[in-house]
């Protein structure tokens, strides 16, 4: 691969992880979701999903 292309492939994911962050899976999950997947996929299981409630938030830490 490109090394350009994978720069741009984990930027991208980052973002997208940055961007779910407070959702269900957290950073970690959707960064890790969009380097298994695509950064396409990750952003719409992104966009699909739920909010972490503020409760549920505080008490993970």
């Amino acid at each position: 691969m490109e090394p350009l292309v994978l720069v741009g492939y984990t930027l991208a994911s980052l973002v997208i992880a940055w961007a779910g962050r407070k959702y269900r899976f957290g950073f970690w999950g959707y960064f890790f979701a969009c380097l298994l997947l695509t950064p396409m996929i990750g952003a719409i299981i992104v966009i699909a999903s739920v909010p972490v409630r503020e409760e549920e938030h505080d008490e993970q830490g």
